[in-house]
């Protein structure tokens, strides 16, 4: 299977899928990771805190062993701005590249405007018409965004755990190269948190720790 994470943000494919990466790459599987925003000098961002973050794509990358990583490098928090047509364009140039058969996507019900924005793009690029080949697109859930959403209406709701018992201690060492997205509890991005989600989901499903996915979309030849 060939699996593509699309991350909003750096560290939103360790908090939403880290442990089914590393179940993924245990097991030998390819998969690719798409970066969808940076932070640029032109938005003011300070350079030191750019080259930071470079670094730490450069170690998350190499922990998990992606077998490829794209960056399209549009604006962070500002992806609401950024004309459809340029984003999905873009999207689509990674996909056809990499040709997946399975994508993890983030949630519409997320407050980020930048997922919500994400979410669209990529179902928009993934049209069976538009590339073949995609048999599975999931959505996951991204502490301190998922849970926040106020809308009755567009609700996480996942029906796909996958077990990742072995794996949520590197999922944390992983998460910890990101360092200034982590606080203290109650903090969402913490990792009593992300264990204590690992958990919950884990007692869903008769797993000592899991990730929850909702099945957007699934063909089966």
């Amino acid at each position: 299977m060939r699996t593509m994470i699309v991350a909003p943000h750096p560290d939103d494919e360790t908090l939403g899928v880290g442990g089914t990466i590393l179940r993924k790459k245990s097991k030998g599987e390819i998969v690719s990771w798409l970066i969808i925003t940076n932070m640029l000098a032109s938005d003011g961002w300070p350079r030191e805190k750019i080259k930071s973050r470079k670094k730490e794509i450069e170690k998350v990358s190499k922990f998990y062993g992606f077998d490829n990583v794209f960056e399209l490098n549009f604006p962070t928090t500002k992806l609401d701005n950024v004309p459809m047509l340029d984003l999905t364009k873009k999207i689509s140039e990674c996909l056809e590249k990499f040709k997946p058969q399975e994508l993890y996507i983030p949630s519409y019900s997320d407050v980020h405007s930048d997922h919500r924005v994400v979410f669209e793009a990529v179902t928009s690029s993934s049209k069976w018409f538009r590339l073949e080949g995609i048999k599975r697109i999931l959505s996951y859930e991204t502490l301190s965004e998922t849970s926040f959403g106020l809308s009755r209406i567009s609700n996480f709701n996942p029906n796909v755990y996958i077990d990742i018992s072995p794996f949520l201690k590197h999922k944390i060492k992983v998460m910890n190269i990101y360092k200034s997205e982590l606080g203290l509890p109650p903090f969402p991005r913490s990792e009593e948190n992300i264990k204590a989600l690992a958990t919950i989901r884990g007692s869903e499903s008769g797993y000592i720790a899991a990730e929850a996915f909702e099945l957007l979309k699934e063909v089966i030849d």
